[in-house]
């Protein structure tokens, strides 16, 4: 008889899609803000104010900025269930990583409609 001892929340299938999807959408962000950067003849404070005024580059960087912190999450909580053994040392870490990463998202927010 096999004794199996219940460790983690084995999310398996669903962290891999996560992290490769939050990647291409990472990565697709990237080479679109990259081809606007190259596009623009002279990179001063107005042109890259001017590059974020538009709502869809908005949330596009929203977007962008939601897939690295759940891609984050998704990888520091696989870090903390593989080797913080303690399950009360995880669990606060767990809330710290959490409060931080909806505060990132907030302030991010705040940031990019700050800008007009």
């Amino acid at each position: 008889m096999v004794n199996r001892e219940a460790v983690g929340a084995h999310y398996g299938l669903r962290d891999w899609l996560v992290q490769r999807v939050t990647a291409v959408l990472m990565a697709l962000y990237t080479l679109i803000v990259l081809a606007l950067i190259a596009s623009t003849p002279q990179l001063d404070f107005s042109a890259w104010r001017s590059l974020f005024t538009p709502q869809w580059m908005k949330f596009a960087t929203l977007l962008f900025l939601v897939s690295v912190y759940w891609h984050a999450w998704v990888g520091v909580r696989n870090i903390f269930m593989d080797y913080i053994k303690n399950s009360g040392v995880r669990l606060l870490l767990y809330v710290i990583v959490i409060a931080l990463l909806i505060a990132y998202a907030g302030w991010s927010v705040q940031i990019l409609w700050g800008i007009e």
